[in-house]
């Protein structure tokens, strides 16, 4: 009965560390900017990055992962691998469906691969690598987000990691793609906004007035004209 109380209080633990939302919080805190009601109205990383710009964003994306992380590092420290896989899908929950934010929230991205680095640091490694690469080749933050997505199942069966770590990545990828319903549509469309790094922002250039030419002067007038 304690271990099952104990496992329970984990997994709650986990869902109120995910429900916290970074965005939110910095966005108000440092830009006045509640990024619910701007870009995508979404509360992940994705719309902090496009609302927020690179800089704020990349700290929420910080946010996100801890979140998910130190949860399930906790757990996987205290209790049973299945206990952890639990406590990582509830981060994975709080963040999409926040107690915070009335049920509302993120995707999952970046919560979701901050708990597979709690419980498979090393494969995660190659994952967060190929996720900075696709993201600095593309400037799109779902495109990295959706294929890093995809290959996380593939990377914890190549890895020969446990089952249940192994069910768990399906699951959050499952759930993490069902979030992003909406940008696989503005992909399809050639809609989705792109992030502007500050190394790749066009320069502005600015066009002086040409200056006024002075009308040749009237020869006739300088000559007192013609002789009479």
């Amino acid at each position: 009965m304690r271990s099952v109380l104990e496992a329970l209080g984990l997994v709650i633990l986990g869902y109120l560390f995910g429900s916290i939302s970074p965005s939110v919080f910095l966005g108000k805190l440092f830009k006045g900017v509640d990024v619910r009601r701007h870009g995508s109205g979404n509360a992940g990383t994705t719309n902090a990055f496009r609302v927020l710009g690179p800089r704020l964003g990349a700290a929420v994306l910080v946010g996100d992962v801890l979140k998910g992380t130190l949860p399930v590092l906790f757990a996987s420290y205290v209790s049973a691998p299945l206990v952890t896989v639990f406590v990582a899908l509830a981060t994975v929950a709080g963040h999409n469906y926040s107690v915070f934010l009335r049920g509302k929230g993120g995707k999952g991205v970046a919560t979701g691969a901050g708990a597979a680095t709690g419980m498979m640091p090393f494969p995660m490694a190659i994952l967060w690598t190929a996720y900075a690469v696709i993201l600095l080749s593309t400037s799109t933050v779902s495109i990295a987000s959706i294929v890093c997505t995809i290959l996380l199942p593939v990377i914890a069966i190549v890895f020969h990691q446990p089952l249940p770590y192994v069910v768990a990545t399906f699951v959050m990828s499952a759930v993490v793609l069902w979030g992003h319903r909406g940008n696989f549509r503005r992909l399809w469309r050639r809609e989705e906004r792109r992030v502007q790094f500050p190394w790749n922002r066009k320069p502005v250039i600015v066009q002086c007035p040409p200056s006024a030419t002075p009308s040749p002067p009237d020869r006739s007038a300088q000559s007192g004209g013609p002789p009479g």
